[in-house]
């Protein structure tokens, strides 16, 4: 019997039971869910309108939708560099690279700081030195995201247990109160971009959470959870996977949804707001009166920590795996430091580079994730098709990212292509690409 159950444990579990699914599902909704994404569906529901339910669905097909299948993607192909690998090694690792950067200590992890430290600000004692202060408050958020990334198979017990769930309940006290006694009332008319096809606006600024780059990165990480909590299998592993992606989207959409809301019954209130955090900041105020600072400070530092911890683990497992010059601990170290000094003195000119890096990897993400879920594996499908459709989008979307990063204005042969006033010029050279692969692949078997 003692020998029988040796063996099952050695087997490892097929599935995970739905307790612990749903707290795997928690830990990947928490990675996820920073900042970014707790600014942009208010200020969404503010420019709407009364059109916010439309751009909400598009927001939400964007922002939740094609993170979940890029969670599928990596579920199934195993890390972001097998994927790649598809296209060719030298891509793979370029690509990887830039990404991992780029959400990482480029970008996504100084943001963290910054943002929540913003947000704590006006606790403070009045008359307190605000570079000072982020000195102080940078070092010890840092400090914290370092030491408990130490352990990136447990992440479990920290998010999934502990501080997303604990998110969740803020968020959902904020939300249900302006439920129960609206803040003011929706603008009749929407504001641009929201004024012309809505749903297609919502799309595209679903882009901004760059959810689908992160998504590249969490998946092996979660993935390294899985396997800790008894799944061994292969298999069971891309299904749990899939499942906690499932889950996480859930979480985002409920929660979008619920900002959409709280956007959307503030705009008799902050017509004029430019940015999401002045938004929840308001209604809060409203609804808790000076409590409010503390439950929206509490928000951004659970949210903005639970994503630096996040990206620390993945991040550094990755260049520990594939650059074998530290280990994973000196990557994690090294990686909380730059962004540490980032979030100091020199974010606002990374955020020049970084953001049209971001998109010009976007397009080339989707790409990857669409061929990671109809292509299982090399020897199946159009290789040199792929091949091109990524040369092809990721010409376009280089250039473009250029141009609007560093030449705003330059006129681009580019703009003349459908869809490149919404920032998707990129799909018609991709899906020519991808044609004439298929048509040379399908020649060179008949020759």
């Amino acid at each position: 019997m003692a020998k029988r159950d040796q063996l099952a444990s050695d087997r490892g579990l097929s599935a995970l039971g739905a307790r612990d699914g749903l707290v795997v599902g928690v830990t990947l909704f928490s990675m996820f869910f920073g900042a970014g994404n707790l600014i942009l569906a208010p200020l969404l529901g503010v420019r709407a309108g009364a059109q916010t339910p439309e751009a909400l669905l598009g927001f939400i097909v964007s922002a939740v939708g094609l993170p979940v299948l890029t969670i599928a993607a990596i579920a199934l192909s195993g890390t972001v560099g097998k994927l790649a690998d598809r296209i060719h090694p030298i891509f793979s690792k370029v690509f990887a690279a830039a990404t991992y950067l780029a959400i990482g200590p480029f970008l996504a992890i100084p943001r963290t700081a910054t943002t929540s430290f913003e947000m704590v600000r006006p606790l403070l004692p009045e008359g307190t030195p605000a570079s000072a202060a982020l000195v102080a408050f940078s070092l010890a958020f840092f400090a914290a995201a370092y030491l408990l990334a130490m352990h990136p198979n447990r992440l479990t017990e920290l998010m999934g247990k502990v501080s997303g769930p604990t998110l969740i309940v803020l968020v959902v006290l904020l939300v249900a109160s302006t439920l129960v006694s609206p803040p003011g009332t929706p603008a009749a008319t929407a504001s641009a971009p929201y004024d012309g096809v809505a749903g297609v606006a919502g799309f595209v600024y679903g882009y901004q959470t760059m959810d689908v780059l992160a998504a590249l990165a969490f998946g092996y990480v979660i993935a390294m959870n899985v396997r800790e909590l008894g799944v061994r299998s292969p298999e069971g592993i891309a299904r749990q996977v899939v499942r906690s992606g499932v889950i996480a989207g859930v979480c985002m959409a409920a929660i979008y949804c619920g900002f959409g809301y709280l956007g959307a019954s503030m705009g008799s209130v902050v017509p004029d707001a430019t940015n999401g955090a002045e938004v929840i900041a308001a209604a809060a105020a409203m609804e808790f009166g000076g409590a409010g600072s503390v439950l929206v400070a509490a928000i951004f530092l659970l949210a903005c920590l639970n994503v630096c911890i996040g990206l620390i683990c993945s991040i550094s497992e990755y260049f520990s795996t594939e650059y074998e010059l530290m280990p994973y601990r000196r990557w994690a170290l090294a990686i909380a430091a730059l962004s540490c000094l980032l979030a100091n003195v020199g974010l606002t000119t990374i955020l020049e580079y970084s953001v049209p890096l971001l998109s010009a990897l976007y397009p080339i993400a989707i790409v990857l994730v669409v061929m990671g879920l109809v292509q299982r594996g090399e020897g199946h499908g159009e290789v040199v098709a792929w091949k091109l459709c990524i040369t092809f989008c990721g010409v376009d979307s280089v250039i473009v990212a250029l141009r609007d990063g560093f030449a705003k204005g330059v006129v681009l042969p580019f703009d003349l292509l459908p869809l490149a006033g919404l920032g998707m010029g990129w799909i018609l050279p991709a899906a020519i690409g991808f044609i004439a692969g298929w048509l040379a692949e399908r020649l060179a078997h008949r020759a």
